[in-house]
C-alpha cells in the first residue's frame, strides 16, 4: 500500500537581496567629475580660457593644459596618499596593505601620463607649433624638455611618477616603500619651482608655500580616495583606519590653510583683489577648504565613534564620503583655473626693473634696509616650511607631555622649557634677521650657522625627544607601523647606529665645515632654494648627532667613557678654532662671485666681513662647546654619584659583602707573602759567608 506524498510546503518569501552600490567608483567619478566642471567654470569666470592676443595656441591647448595638470594633481594625490596610508595606518600582514599600494601604482601611472601631457601642451602653447610628425617638431620637443625650466620639470616630474609606478608594484619593505613615497613627494618639486608669482621679493615663499600645498593636499584627498577603494579589504577595520587617516588629515588641513593664504596674500596682495576674478576663485577656495574642514570635524567627533559601535558603514556614510570627495574634486579643480587666471598684483621680474642693483640681480628680491645689529630682531623674511615644522614639534612635544602627566607619569619641566625654546629659536633664525640679512653678509651667516649647529641642538637633544615618543605614543598591536614604530625603527637602524657613533659624528661635524664652505656646496647653498633648505637640514642633524653622542638621553648605539667624551670635544673645538682662523687670516673671498659682487653701499666689506665671520667661527662657536664641555663634566659626576649610591645600596643589603671579600683576600696574599719571605729567610745560599 502506497502512501500519498506529503502536500509540499512553499518557503517562506524573503525581501530580494539589494547589491551593494560601487561606492569605489561613485567616489572617484564624484572626485574627478567635480573637478572637472570646477575646472571649466574656473577657466570661463577667470579668463585663462580666453585666447591671447598675439599668440593663441587653439581652445585644445588652453582647455587641455589646466586639464592635464589637473588630472596630474589627482593621479599624485592617489600615489602619495596611497603609499602614506600603506605606511602609517594599514597593516603589511593584512590585504589591505596590498590593495594600497596597487591603488597608489595606478595612481601614479595616471600622473606620469598626465604629466607628460602637461609638458606637451606646455610645449604647444610655448611654442606655438602646429603638430607635425616630422624630425624638425620632435627636435624641438627635444630642444624644449632638455633646456628649458619648464621642459625640465615637467620631464623630470614624468620620469619620477613613471619609478614610483614601478617601485609600487615591485616593492613590499616598509623601509623601501618609504623611499618610494619620498621620491613621491620629491616629484612635486620641479613644477612647484616653475609655479611662482614671477615677482622680485617673494618667490622664495611663493615655492615654499605652493610645494607645501599641493604635497598636503596630495595626502589629505589621496588618503580619502585610497580609504574608499580599499573600502572591501578594511572590512571591520575601517574605524581604526579612519580615525588615523584623520589625524593625518587634520595636519594636512592645517598646512593646506596655512599654505594656501600666504600663496593668496602674495598674489593678490590685499582684500581689495577679492573683487577681481581671481579673488573670486580664491574665494570659492576658500569656502570649499571650510566645507572640508566641517567634514573632518564631523569624522572627530561623531562619526568614526558611530562606525565602532555599529561596525559596518550605512550607506549614509558613504554618502557623506562621496560628498567630501566632490568637495575635494570642487577645490582641486578651481586651483587648477587659478594657475592659468592672471593675478591682481602684476609683480616684474628682476631683469625687467629699470637698473637693477647687482644685489637684486643676483637675490632676485631688493636689498632689505641698512644693516645694523638690532634690525637682526626686527626684520622678518617667513620660512613657512622651517616655521610649520617648529610649530608642529612644539604641539606634539607638549601634546606628548599631557598624556604622561593624564597617565600619571612625570616628564621632567626642564626638557619641556629647552625643547620649546629650541623650536622658538629654529624660527627665529630662519624667518628673521639671520634669514634675511645672511645672504648679503657672510658674517651674519656664519653666526647662523653656529647656532643651528651647536645652539639649537643642544637644546633638542637635551628635551629627549625620542624617548618622550617611546612613552607618550601608543604602540601598534596590528603589525602596522605608526609614528612610535618608525621612529624606533630609525633609531635602531644600521645608518643610524653608522652616523651616531661619536667617532663617525664627530668628523661629519667638523669635516662638514671644510667640505661645505670650499666646494661648490656653498655657492648652491647661497644661490638656490632648495640648496639652502638643505643646508639647513645639513647644520640640524650633524649638530644634533654629534651633541646627542656626548651629553644626549635618548637611545644611542654607544656612547664612550666621559674621559673619551672630552677628549672629543676638545679635538673638535680645535678644529673649530682653526677654521676660524683660517677665516680671520685669509686674503681671499671664499665666494667672490657672491659676496664680492653686491654691490651694497652697508656693512662691512666684503673681505673684512668674512673675517668678522671667521671671529664669530672662533669665538661665539665655542660658546656652545664650552656649555657642552661642562654638560659633559657634570653627567660624568653625577654618573659617578649614582654609582656611588649604588654601591652604598648594595652594601647596606649584603653588609658589605664585597668589602669583606676584597679585605679577605688582601690577608690571604699577605699570608702567602709572609710565608714564602719566612721561608727564603730560613733558606741559605751556599757561597753565603757566615758572620764574623
Amino acid at each position: 500500500m502506497t502512501t500519498a506524498a506529503p502536500e509540499t510546503q512553499s518557503a517562506p518569501r524573503t525581501a530580494p537581496r539589494i547589491a551593494p552600490l560601487p561606492w569605489g567608483a561613485i567616489g572617484v567619478a564624484a572626485l574627478g567629475g567635480s573637478a572637472l566642471v570646477a575646472v571649466l567654470v574656473g577657466l570661463v569666470l577667470g579668463g585663462g580660457a580666453e585666447a591671447p592676443l598675439l599668440s593663441d595656441p587653439g581652445a585644445v591647448v588652453r582647455y587641455g593644459l589646466p586639464i592635464a595638470k589637473l588630472a596630474a594633481t589627482l593621479g599624485a594625490a592617489g600615489a602619495i596618499g596611497g603609499l602614506l596610508l600603506a605606511l602609517l595606518a594599514l597593516s603589511p600582514e593584512r590585504p589591505e596593505h596590498g590593495r594600497a599600494l596597487d591603488i597608489a601604482a595606478a595612481s601614479a601611472a595616471v600622473w606620469t601620463v598626465a604629466s607628460a601631457a602637461s609638458a606637451f601642451f606646455t610645449f604647444l602653447a610655448a611654442y606655438v607649433e602646429p603638430v607635425a610628425l616630422d624630425d624638425r617638431f620632435g627636435r624641438l620637443i627635444a630642444a624644449f624638455l632638455s633646456t628649458t625650466e619648464l621642459g625640465q620639470a615637467w620631464l623630470a616630474t614624468t620620469l619620477m611618477a613613471a619609478a614610483v609606478t614601478v617601485l609600487c608594484f615591485a616593492v613590499r619593505s616598509p623601509a623601501v616603500l618609504a623611499g618610494v613615497a619620498l621620491v613621491a613627494v620629491a616629484a612635486l618639486w620641479p613644477v612647484a619651482q616653475t609655479g611662482h608669482t614671477g615677482g622680485t621679493a617673494d618667490h622664495d615663499a611663493a615655492v615654499t608655500a605652493v610645494y607645501l600645498h599641493s604635497v598636503f593636499a596630495a595626502v589629505w584627498v589621496g588618503g580619502l580616495l585610497t580609504i574608499v577603494l580599499a573600502r572591501r579589504a578594511l572590512a571591520d577595520r575601517l574605524p581604526v583606519v579612519l580615525a588615523r587617516y584623520s589625524t593625518i588629515a587634520l595636519v594636512a588641513f592645517i598646512v593646506v590653510a596655512t599654505s594656501g593664504l600666504v600663496s593668496a596674500q602674495l598674489r593678490m596682495g590685499g582684500l581689495e583683489a577679492l573683487a577681481t576674478p581671481y579673488g573670486a576663485i580664491v574665494a570659492a577656495k576658500v569656502v570649499a577648504l571650510i566645507g572640508l574642514g566641517a567634514f573632518g570635524a564631523a569624522y572627530r567627533r561623531s562619526l568614526i565613534r558611530r562606525l565602532e559601535r555599529e561596525q559596518r558603514p550605512r550607506t549614509t556614510f558613504w554618502i557623506i564620503v562621496t560628498a567630501e570627495l566632490a568637495l575635494m574634486g570642487i577645490a582641486s579643480g578651481l586651483a587648477a583655473a587659478l594657475a592659468r587666471t592672471p593675478t591682481p598684483v602684476a609683480q616684474v621680474p628682476v631683469d625687467q626693473v629699470a637698473d637693477p642693483s647687482p644685489a637684486e640681480i643676483l637675490t632676485g628680491a631688493p636689498l632689505p634696509p641698512a644693516f645694523e645689529a638690532w634690525r637682526l630682531a626686527t626684520e622678518w623674511d617667513l620660512n613657512l616650511l622651517w616655521a610649520l615644522l617648529a610649530g608642529f614639534g612644539a604641539f606634539f612635544y607638549l601634546a606628548g607631555v599631557v598624556r604622561l602627566h593624564r597617565r600619571g607619569d612625570a616628564w621632567p619641566l626642564h626638557r619641556t622649557i629647552l625643547w620649546t625654546l629650541g623650536m622658538i629659536t629654529l624660527v627665529v633664525v630662519t624667518s628673521g634677521g639671520l634669514a634675511v640679512y645672511e645672504r648679503y653678509l657672510f658674517s651674519v651667516h656664519m653666526l647662523g650657522h653656529m647656532v643651528l649647529s651647536m645652539g639649537i641642538p643642544v637644546m633638542l637633544v637635551l628635551g629627549a625627544p625620542v624617548t618622550l615618543a617611546a612613552r607618550a605614543i601608543h604602540a601598534r598591536k596590528d603589525g602596522s607601523r605608526g609614528p612610535r614604530e618608525w621612529i624606533l625603527a630609525i633609531v635602531h637602524s644600521r645608518f643610524a647606529s653608522i652616523v651616531g657613533h661619536p667617532l663617525v659624528a664627530s668628523v661629519v661635524f667638523a669635516v662638514s665645515l671644510l667640505v661645505f664652505y670650499y666646494s661648490p656646496l656653498f655657492s648652491w647653498a647661497v644661490s638656490d632654494h632648495l640648496g639652502h633648505q638643505w643646508m639647513i637640514v645639513h647644520f640640524l642633524l650633524s649638530g644634533y648627532l654629534f651633541v646627542n653622542a656626548l651629553i644626549g638621553v635618548d637611545p644611542a648605539p654607544y656612547r664612550p667613557p666621559y674621559p673619551i667624551r672630552l677628549i672629543i670635544l676638545l679635538a673638535t673645538m680645535a678644529f673649530h678654532a682653526f677654521f676660524g682662523l683660517s677665516l680671520i687670516t685669509g686674503t681671499g673671498l671664499l665666494l667672490p662671485e657672491w659676496f664680492g659682487a653686491m654691490g651694497r653701499e652697508w656693512g662691512q666689506a666684503p673681505l673684512a666681513d668674512q673675517q668678522t665671520g671667521g671671529g664669530i667661527a672662533w669665538s661665539v662657536g665655542e660658546i656652545p662647546t664650552l656649555v657642552l664641555a661642562m654638560l659633559v663634566v657634570w653627567s660624568w659626576s653625577r654618573a659617578d654619584g649614582r654609582e656611588t649610591k649604588r654601591l652604598d645600596r648594595r652594601a647596606d643589603r649584603d653588609g658589605d659583602a664585597d668589602l669583606e671579600a676584597w679585605n679577605a683576600m688582601l690577608a690571604e696574599r699577605a699570608a702567602a707573602s709572609e710565608r714564602a719571605g719566612s721561608r727564603g729567610a730560613g733558606r741559605r745560599a751556599p757561597d753565603q759567608p757566615s758572620g764574623g
